[in-house]
This record gives structure tokens, sequence and C-alpha cells, in this order.
């Protein structure tokens, strides 16, 4: 399998646009050494001969992550066309599904996402000029795999297993009125595990995840590849950046650093290969050489990048 970080940012990229943290003044000022990146999204090539691509959620960036990755242009032979199979959502946040209207020029493709999620599509019209005559949209159900579809083509080389993980409903569908976990149910925040049908390689795509719970601790053990949730270093770092007044645990993300932390809690699960991604723009290990930096390498972990290409 092939995989493309199209965005390795969390919400609002970074630099965000109306930030001026120390980080983001770093990204302005010395982009070299905070390199600037767009919001969160993944592709994975789907039928073996690089042709077609699925994108895990779709960014609000995703017009200038399409043009700055040739893989997911039109095929040099045709008027019209994309590289674009589908599109498979974790969530129902602002920065995995405002990239879909991005995709509504009568192109035919496949969504696919939790009911949840889709019922948060109908409800904002929207998301309408995605023309069900073209764009179908797919009701995955949870710890059921299914094998996402080409268009054209039909099935694909590749499985996906959506699993429920510890998170939080979007802000906009916040309900004060359910409680402290604002109406936050299993299909809210869900991960992925994508299996190569033709090597049984796998890897797992969690780009939100509030808590480590055992069983999620067990599912990720001995993986070749994890993409994980890489929001914050700490849990009050905005707070203390003096940009927002929410901890990463009120905003559904677990952070890197501390004793409940992701560095801490898969130092000891044998995954092969460690890569953060949705990583917010207060975040100091978008700083090359930065303490925060060197502390995640030297843990195992690597920080995504737009344009990173890995291979499994």
């Amino acid at each position: 399998m092939d995989i493309i970080v199209l965005g390795a940012a969390a919400g609002g990229g970074f630099p965000q646009w109306n930030c001026n943290c120390s980080v983001c003044a770093m990204a302005r000022q010395f982009p070299d050494k905070a390199i600037p990146r767009t919001q969160s999204s993944l592709a994975i090539n789907i039928d073996g001969h690089k042709k077609k691509w699925v994108l895990l959620n779709a960014s609000p960036d995703l017009r200038q992550q399409i043009n700055d990755n040739r893989q997911l242009w039109p095929d040099a032979t045709t008027s019209r066309g994309t590289g674009i199979a589908g599109t498979i959502l974790t969530n129902g946040d602002v920065d995995h599904i405002c990239g879909l209207v991005n995709l509504r020029e009568s192109q035919k493709l496949n969504l696919y996402a939790t009911q949840r999620i889709l019922t948060a599509l109908s409800d904002n019209t929207v998301f309408d000029v995605l023309n069900p005559k073209f764009v179908e949209r797919h009701r995955i159900t949870l710890d059921e795999a299914f094998l996402p579809l080409d268009p054209e083509e039909g099935e694909t080389n590749i499985s996906v297993l959506p699993f429920a993980v510890p998170g939080k409903v979007a802000l906009y569908l916040e309900d004060e009125k359910s409680g402290k976990n604002f109406g936050s149910r299993p299909e809210d925040t869900i991960g992925l595990e994508i299996r190569s049908l033709s090597t049984d390689q796998r890897f797992f795509y969690v780009p939100g995840c509030a808590a480590m719970t055992p069983d999620l601790a067990d599912r990720l053990r001995d993986a070749d590849l994890v993409f994980f949730d890489g929001t914050l270093w700490r849990d009050d770092e905005m707070i203390n950046a003096g940009v927002g007044i929410k901890t990463g645990k009120r905003m559904g993300h677990m952070s890197m650093a501390g004793s409940e932390g992701s560095l801490a809690a898969l130092a000891n699960l044998n995954i092969k290969r460690k890569i953060f991604v949705h990583i917010n723009n207060t975040n100091p290990v978008l700083i090359e050489n930065s303490h925060e930096r060197r502390e995640a390498e030297n843990a195992g972990w690597e920080i995504s990048f737009d344009g990173m290409e890995v291979k499994l």
C-alpha cells in the first residue's frame, strides 16, 4: 500500500490564520524551521497500480492538497476525471468534512461514514451540492469490514475496518442538555484498520482519540504502522499559550506528553512505525529542533508533514 499525508495539521492548519503563538510566529518568520502544514487528511492507493486513491477525511484545504499531489490529478488522456475514488470520514469535525464541498463537480465518488456522521451531513443542506446521482453515500458499521468501491471498476484492493475510539461529538453538534459528554456517542469518533488484500499488511489511522483504553491498546499492538492523534503536546497547551480556554481532554484529544499521554501509552505496544498526524498549531513538535520534537523522535515517533509518502 502507498499512503500520502495530504495534510498533517489539525483544524486551522499551521500557521493558523489568526494565531500568533510562538509556534505560528516561527512558521511565518522561519518556515524552514517550522514547516507550514495544511489540515488533516490522508490518501491511500486502492488498486495496486497507483491510479485510484481513497481519501481518509476531506480537509478544507483539499483543493490545494489535490493540486500539490499529482497522483490525484485527472488522467492526462481525459478531459475530465480524477484519481480519487472516494472518501472515508472518521468524524464530523469541520476540519474533516468541509473539503467535501470541493468534490461537487458531478464526479462519480463514494462517501463512507457512520450513520451519525451521515445524518450530520444530511441535516446540513450545504452538503446537498454533492449530487446523489454522482456521489453515493454509504453507511459503515462499527467492527464490520468493508471494501471501498471504485465507482468505475468496482471492488478494490483494500479492506477497511471501522472501530470506535474515545472521542467527542463535533463542536457544532454539542448538546449541553446531554450531560458532560455533550451527547457524544460511539459513532462520533472512529479509527480505521486498513488491510491490503494482496499482502495482508495493515495499518491504523486514528486522527482523534481522547484516551487510550485497554481495548484500543490491544487493537494497535504489533501493528506495522499507526497514524495517531498528535493534536497537543500538553493538555493545557492552548491555555498556557493564551490562545484558547479548553484543554485537550475537553476537545476530545489525548496529549503526547505526560503519564497518560500517547508517548507513554503506545511505548510498549511493539508498533513498528508510529507517526503523529492532526497536529495543532500550538504544538512545539512542529518546530524542527525543539526539545519536544527530539523527545518524540527519541520515543520512536515521526512527525508527519504535507506530502509525506509512506509505503507499507
